[in-house]
């Protein structure tokens, strides 16, 4: 059973009534970010139930010493913690000393928490009687400023309802704080200053190792029935905590509220020396526009996002919350601003996978802001990967490879590998492919090709190195071959010859010939740079095309499909709908030895290539291997279900579409992989996004112009995106048996739809 507690609503995500054992799994769904900073949603009082307390600074990580048994030659000497930050979200509440605990209070009725994805706030409500029988009725509102993105602020009112009581409210930040995640249980934050000014409060801390330097800030005020109260506040200072108290008598149904603005400042942005008064600075920005101008200011930056971004459904309300919770996670995680930055697969939510970049960024997350933002967002993500290029190179020296070689991390902070599995580690080479494969989809999307002169091409050339020196020359198939391996199925691990990788190694290989020409003939001061830099020759590019031409792709007649891999049919192929149901998750039920053993496919592996490469296989041929691979699938990756869902969509069987659509979208809503406690699947709300756009609105780049093949599920009554392409925007809605288009700007558009040429003029919605 999935979980299923998640109130229906278009633009909210609502939870009513209160459980003690669903606290993890909403602190993670109902987790906010601004970009720069984020944090689940812990409550802010006293709670002594199961909880995983999380607040990070985006950018700011902990080296965590890597743990092994025995170490392996050119492993990874740590894994990077996203790490968890100094808590400022923290208000103790105490009535008549008695504290408000959720955990220990006698009675919790009407309790309500709300995640507005339209104007980007998290909200909370109940009624709580205290041990000592004291009713409060409690209403919070918190967000974290897009306008402001080092501040963030909370309202938090108490109403006594059956007694007058003395209210205390104790606004604290405390650097005390561990992860959920560590190897050693090292002690990665170091406190050096705690100060108070007024109401302010500021404590300064670094990380270790790293040494990041930051400023966690605070000031608060008072309000009796909407009016400020000048209470003077109470000191508590402990070694690496600071609190200010506020205390007032509060008469039966009179309200006190207290509203608090805190947040960080980092030397990422300032000088370390200069943290305070940059703390000092944001908090007079802050209150000088106060909570509600800066809740204004929020749901206009929100409005201006949606504007863009989102998705619309009409018919299916589950599907419609699904598409935009993903759409509003993503850009809490990312917005473009900050071109040091990355999409870490938790983003904000959570600690699990340690660092910022996997491969999902380039796969995934490219298409995504690069048709709902402006491009240059797109070109920043290539560019992030350009600046890891001399560290991808000393990653791929530490495994024996030479001559300027390039493997990109699994798993990185900084261009370092810091995966800490051999077999993914060593093993999951193609990522390598999905960096040269967001270049080629860039310039397919933008049309911009200077970004490939510019810094691309360097980048292609160290990973067409890679896939020569890492094939090799198998005598007995007159063929070369890619050895020990692990495909995007990571339920196969060091295989020979996985499809995808030795597909996207070729391709690579092709596609980096084809510009190192282009760039001779139409940039050649470019191109006499660059091959000055890297030291290149016509020798070692035959090499490279040798291998290429040669690769080799294990195939069965017998299926007329290619292999996952060389011995795949070797599996007792039993299908994942003979499997009983107590068997799954197999990741949960099953030893890894049974796992490795078994046909079982957590994601798309060999449907990867198809998915990349649709326009080098037929529409046949694609059927074929769906209908082979697909029945293995358990889709136990949270990057699964999009991929098979634009597929399925591709292929006409809609319902399967559908049914693919809506696990993506509601993933962690209705938690399929039970693990939604552990925090959200941030980048594969991106694929979320493709099986709409891509896979029902058939969008495609065909020869330079936007081409559509509409589809719609018959649950709904229509559905319309908005794509920038090329600096013109479109909008387009499909109903049943009627598409139309709306071009902004005042020149036209010339696009397909179901493979005919149509002029797309600007103001007027134009049916199709």
């Amino acid at each position: 059973m999935n979980q299923d507690y998640i109130k229906p609503d278009q633009w909210s995500i609502i939870e009513e009534g209160f459980e003690p054992e669903r606290v993890k799994s909403s602190e993670s769904l109902f987790s906010i970010g601004n970009g720069a900073m984020g944090q689940r949603a812990n409550f802010e009082e006293t709670y002594t139930g199961k909880t995983f307390q999380g607040s990070y600074i985006a950018g700011v990580y902990y080296p965590d010493k890597t743990r092994v048994g025995w170490w392996k030659n050119g492993y990874p000497e740590y894994f990077a913690k996203v790490l968890n930050a100094p808590n400022w979200i923290g208000i103790n509440v105490t009535a008549n000393g008695e504290p408000l605990d959720l955990n220990t209070c006698k009675a919790i009725e009407n309790f309500r928490r709300e995640l507005n994805m339209k104007e980007g706030w998290l909200s909370r409500s109940f009624v709580a009687t205290l041990p000592n029988g004291i009713q409060l009725e409690v209403k919070i509102c918190r967000f974290l400023s897009l306008e402001l993105d080092e501040v963030g602020t909370i309202n938090y009112a108490v109403t006594p309802l059956n007694s007058d009581a003395e209210i205390r409210f104790s606004p604290y930040l405390d650097s005390g704080i561990t992860n959920e995640d560590t190897n050693w249980d090292d002690k990665f934050w170091n406190t050096t200053n705690i100060t108070t000014e007024g109401h302010q409060a500021f404590i300064e801390a670094h990380t270790m190792k790293t040494h990041f330097h930051t400023c966690t800030f605070m000031q608060s005020q008072c309000f009796v029935d909407g009016k400020v109260s000048d209470i003077k506040p109470e000191t508590e200072q402990a070694e690496q905590r600071i609190a200010l108290s506020y205390s007032a008598s509060v008469k039966k149904n009179q309200t006190f509220a207290i509203h608090k603005f805190a947040g960080y400042t980092v030397d990422r942005n300032h000088d370390k020396t200069a943290l305070v008064q940059a703390a000092k600075t944001a908090l007079k920005k802050a209150t000088e526009l106060g909570f509600n101008n800066l809740l204004e200011t929020q749901k206009c930056a929100w409005a201006k996002i949606w504007d863009m971004a989102d998705i619309t459904i009409e018919g299916d309300v589950k599907a419609q919350q699904g598409i935009r919770f993903n759409i509003f996670q993503l850009n809490q995680t990312y917005l473009g601003k900050d071109a040091r930055l990355n999409i870490g697969p938790k983003g904000f939510t959570g600690e699990k996978y340690g660092g910022s970049t996997y491969w999902d960024t380039e796969a995934y997350c490219i298409p995504f802001y690069m048709a709902t933002k402006d491009q240059k967002v797109a070109r920043s993500l290539l560019a992030y990967r350009y600046n890891h290029l001399e560290k991808a190179i000393e990653n791929a020296q530490k495994l024996g490879f030479k001559n300027g070689a390039a493997l990109y991390p699994m798993v990185t902070m900084n261009g370092e590998e810091c995966h800490n599995e051999w077999e993914i580690t060593f093993e999951e080479i193609h990522r390598n492919g999905a960096i040269a494969f967001a270049i080629y989809n860039y310039y397919r999307y933008t049309g911009d090709y200077s970004y490939i002169p510019e810094k691309g091409l360097e980048v292609l050339i160290g990973i067409a190195r890679f896939w020569q020196q890492r094939a090799t020359f198998s005598t007995d198939k007159d063929k070369y071959v890619i050895l020990g391996v692990t495909g995007p199925n990571e339920y196969e691990n060091n295989v020979n010859n996985n499809f995808y990788t030795n597909y996207i190694a070729k391709w690579c290989i092709d596609y980096t010939v084809e510009n190192i020409k282009k760039i001779q003939s139409e940039y050649p001061s470019d191109y006499s740079r660059i091959m000055k830099k890297v030291s290149l020759d016509d020798t070692e590019t035959s090499k490279w095309k040798e291998v290429a031409d040669k690769m080799y792709f294990p195939y069965s007649e017998k299926h007329k499909v290619f292999l996952q891999q060389d011995g795949f049919l070797d599996k007792e192929l039993i299908t994942v709908a003979d499997l009983q149901k107590t068997e799954r998750p197999i990741n949960q039920k099953w030893s890894w030895d049974r796992i490795l053993r078994s046909p079982y496919i957590k994601q798309a592996d060999t449907l990867q290539g198809f998915y990349f490469f649709e326009d080098h296989f037929s529409q046949e041929e694609l059927e074929r291997h769906f209908d082979f691979y697909e029945p293995f699938t358990v889709h136990e990756s949270s990057l699964s279900p999009c991929v098979h869902s634009i597929q399925a969509a591709k292929l006409d069987r809609m319902e399967q579409a559908y049914t693919f659509y809506l696990r993506t979208s509601r993933l962690d809503l209705d938690d399929y992989n039970k693990e939604v406690h552990e925090g959200l699947h941030i980048t594969s709300m991106a694929g979320t996004w493709m099986s709409i756009v891509e896979g029902f609105g058939g969008m495609r780049v065909v020869n330079g112009s936007l081409s559509f093949t509409p589809r719609i599920p018959k649950q709904w009554h229509g559905y319309s995106f908005k794509v920038n392409f090329r600096n013109k925007i479109l909008k387009v809605a499909i109903a049943h048996g009627n598409t139309r288009f709306e071009l902004s700007g005042d020149s036209e558009l010339e696009i397909m739809v179901n493979g005919k040429k149509v002029a797309i003029q600007p103001g007027a919605m134009q049916s199709v």
